[in-house]
């Protein structure tokens, strides 16, 4: 019966390839495949794209009518790009565990000679392959609103670098969330109200400009991380005179992902939530 299963998830192949390289490699790509062979990937992308196209409409129009400067127009375009970005990649880690356990394909997946570090390893992997597929798509769309200005290159380098700590941040805490979630709903549920609680605050324009609110933005990883934006490209700061507030989405990234790694043998499990013994 599990033979079974393992052979309609193509678990096998992962078991056959599991000695060929490092566990977490094996997990990545057999992730990977099913993730874009699925079609649920490049719906998430079309899904993006569309989104993407609109800001980008939206952005060139107020240019044209002078509501909107050309480095507020990139600086928008990069903005929404992680953002979308970011949230495509926590739907897929939010799914990646808690969604395998409501379907009958955890326990195969468990059975194969790779460990449970290997396994979230190799899902987060696959999960960030989104991330940088969605960045990929917004390059053009930057390069149309930002042309004839010296501000693609940066714009496109630092929404790569803070988009890649903010995707590994939320993919690595979707991940703990979906291991310890007893339903997919309930992981996604949670998922989407912590990412509108880290994204909420980035929209109220005051926010920064009081100690406090300086202080909730500096502590907010995504908050921290779009402010970095827009000091850089539309205020024109130097690109190390606010890197303090990339301290934030560099701690998160790497304690979601030192948590995920170290509770990995507890919390994936066939039943959510973390065993007792």
């Amino acid at each position: 019966m599990t033979a079974t299963v393992a052979e309609d998830r193509g678990d096998t192949g992962l078991r056959a390839g599991a000695g060929r390289g490092p566990g977490w490699t094996v997990v990545a790509g057999q992730e990977c495949r099913d993730l874009w062979l699925s079609g649920r990937a490049p719906v998430l992308l079309l899904v993006f794209s569309v989104l993407l196209s609109a800001v980008t409409y939206l952005a060139a129009t107020n240019q044209i009518l002078n509501f909107l400067e050309q480095r507020e127009a990139v600086n928008l375009t990069v903005q929404i790009a992680v953002a979308v970005g970011v949230l495509v990649t926590l739907v897929v880690s939010a799914d990646a565990i808690s969604g395998e356990r409501e379907r009958g394909t955890l326990e195969s997946l468990l059975l194969t000679p790779v460990s449970r570090r290997a396994i979230v390893m190799g899902k987060l992997a696959a999960a960030l392959s989104l991330w940088l597929a969605a960045f990929l798509v917004s390059v053009p769309y930057v390069w149309v609103l930002g042309r004839g200005v010296s501000v693609v290159g940066p714009a496109l380098t630092l929404g790569l670098m803070v988009g890649t700590l903010l995707a590994v941040a939320l993919a690595a805490f979707g991940l703990i969330v979906s291991a310890l979630s007893s339903s997919n709903k309930f992981s996604l549920a949670v998922s989407f109200f912590v990412l509108l609680a880290l994204f909420a605050p980035t929209q109220l324009p005051t926010m920064a400009s009081s100690p406090l609110g300086n202080v909730l933005v500096r502590v907010n990883p995504v908050g921290a991380g779009l402010h970095y934006l827009s000091a850089v490209l539309v205020t024109g700061h130097s690109w190390t005179r606010d890197l303090s507030y990339l301290v934030s989405p560099v701690l998160t990234a790497v304690v979601a992902t030192t948590v995920l790694l170290v509770a990995a043998p507890r919390i994936v499990r066939l039943i959510g939530g973390v065993s007792g013994e």
